[in-house]
């Protein structure tokens, strides 16, 4: 349960992305939005993150080896601590049946790669309206 101090506190994102350069990039612009930067290279690495931070926000690649997106993500949404936490899927996937299943594994929305950090933010002030402007 959400106190009153916690308004206060740094919100934290977990970004769960497999490659180095992209997830680099990720981090710095969620730090210039707030963030304090929690990251995995794989979804089984996301969801011990996601269990030990309980991160308000959790951005997530859905094509990762050893585990992918989409299970990673509904293995966080049958953990009671984690359930809630708002995913937003990122992804090369365009088809509407891939993005389709990334809203029924769990994900909150998704954002198709490429996208702007513009479309990033706004994406991301859906669901923490106080992250800063870029």
């Amino acid at each position: 349960m959400k106190t009153a101090m916690d308004q206060f506190r740094m919100k934290k994102a977990l970004i769960v992305e497999d490659h180095p350069d992209l997830l680099h990039i990720l981090t710095l612009k969620l730090e210039m939005l707030g963030f304090a930067v929690i990251s995995a290279n794989n979804g089984k690495q996301g969801v011990a993150k996601a269990i030990e931070e309980n991160p308000d926000l959790i951005l997530m690649d859905i094509r990762m080896p050893v585990m992918d997106g989409r299970e990673a993500t509904r293995i966080i949404r049958s953990n009671p601590k984690t359930q809630d936490i708002p995913i937003l899927a990122s992804t090369v996937l365009f088809r509407e049946s891939d993005l389709s299943s990334c809203i029924e594994a769990g994900c909150n929305d998704y954002i198709t790669k490429p996208y702007t950090f513009k479309q990033l933010q706004e994406k991301i002030l859906d669901f923490i309206p106080s992250a800063w402007p870029l």
